[in-house]
This record gives C-alpha cells, sequence and structure tokens, in this order.
C-alpha cells in the first residue's frame, strides 16, 4: 500500500509518503496536492469532522489516553467560529452567547487549515483520508510510556530515535537539508511521519468502532 501523512506548518503542509520501503518527503503549500496523488490512505495531524458546540468524543478520549499530557490535544472546533467569524474575540462572544466553551488562540489559529481540510475531505469522499495524532503514535512507538515535550530536546532527541527504529533511514537528512528555508519545524517533520505510520499501519482509533459523524456525515475519529 500507499499511505501518506501530512502536519501543518505555517506555509504549508509537510508529506511523508511510504511506499514499501521507499520513503519520500516534500512541503507542499496547499493540500489540495493530495489529490494528484495515487495512494491507498492518507493520515492528517488536524481535526476532522467537526461539530456545531465543539465537543468529540475523540478529543475527551485522546486526551485520557495521553494522561497526564491530554492537553497536547487542541479541542473546540466549529465550522461556524471561521465562516462568521474573523476574529477570535467576537467568535468567543458568539460562543458564550450560544453556551458553549471558547476556542483557545491556539486552535483558533488553526483555523484556516482546519476549514482548508474539512472543505476538501468533503469534496473528496472517495479518498480514505484519516484523521491522526502524532502524539498517540509517538505513545503507541514508545512503549506506551509518556514522552517528554516535543518543545525540548529530549523529546525531540526521542521522537527521533523512535522513527530510526521504525525504517526513517533518512530522516536526519529531512531535518537539515531537505527542510531549510521551507519554514517547516524540526518538530512538523517528525509528527508528519508519525502520521504517515498511522496512514499505513492503523494500530487502533478512537473511539473504536463505526465511528460517530458529524451533521455532514464526515468521521470524528482519531486514528494512530
Amino acid at each position: 500500500m500507499i499511505a501518506i501523512g501530512l502536519d501543518g506548518f505555517s506555509k504549508g503542509w509537510v508529506a511523508v509518503t511510504l511506499d514499501g520501503d521507499r520513503r519520500s518527503i516534500d512541503f507542499i503549500s496547499d493540500i489540495s496536492w493530495l489529490a494528484t496523488q495515487r495512494f491507498t490512505r492518507a493520515a492528517i495531524d488536524i481535526p476532522i469532522g467537526l461539530g456545531d458546540d465543539g465537543a468529540r468524543s475523540c478529543d475527551q478520549l485522546a486526551r485520557k489516553k495521553l494522561s497526564p499530557h491530554g492537553s497536547r490535544v487542541f479541542s473546540g472546533g466549529r465550522r461556524w467560529l471561521w465562516q462568521e467569524f474573523s476574529d477570535p474575540d467576537l467568535a468567543n462572544a458568539e460562543a458564550d452567547n450560544r453556551g458553549q466553551k471558547k476556542v483557545s488562540r491556539q486552535l483558533w489559529h488553526l483555523g484556516r487549515k482546519i476549514m482548508e481540510v474539512d472543505g476538501f475531505v468533503r469534496e473528496q469522499r472517495d479518498l480514505d483520508i484519516r484523521e491522526a495524532h502524532p502524539e498517540l503514535v509517538f505513545l503507541r512507538l514508545n512503549g506506551n510510556a509518556p514522552l517528554q515535550s516535543k518543545h525540548t530536546e529530549e523529546g525531540l532527541a526521542l521522537r527521533r530515535h523512535v522513527l530510526l527504529a521504525n525504517g526513517f533511514s533518512d530522516l536526519d537528512d529531512w531535518l537539515t537539508v531537505r527542510r531549510a528555508r521551507t519554514g517547516a519545524k524540526r518538530d512538523d517533520v517528525l509528527d508528519a511521519c508519525a502520521v504517515a505510520l498511522a496512514a499505513r499501519d492503523c494500530a487502533g482509533c478512537l473511539p473504536e468502532g463505526n465511528a460517530p459523524r458529524d451533521a455532514l456525515g464526515v468521521p470524528q475519529q482519531i486514528w494512530f
């Protein structure tokens, strides 16, 4: 099979492709690139399947599984936030009016990418595109032992180590030469590799079984 993992960064997406023993990396500007590729399954580190109130069981289960690091899972994405508002304070005022939780600044700034993927997934329902979370993948690869933050050198080194052990022999070149002048950070490359493994191996998902679906029929399920 051919599996692709994608992780967003400021200028676009890091895309890692696994095709048998071949591994490749691309730095792309738009998620529509996926429609030009031949692949069996893709996984993306972005919320897919958005409820009106931002509550998703997959986020709650992922936070529990990652405990004590549940805050690594952003939650609260709602289409209306970005469809109706361009200012986070006004969006949060409306959330208050609706009796809903406010959106964090971190999640708000992911809005453009969330909506980019949401539109693409709804237009390309024949493609197997799943939501994945790299922290769940790294937890699995690390024998279910919690990892230090990816914002520390120790955390980055451990993630690099487990990926090298899983066949990413070109990883150091990707982290240095290939990444140079792209705008992507080291953790963006590592996360894209992790979600590519989720696309290829699909060791589990939250929730298990049939996925809940949002009002537009998009599944709400996180794979790892």
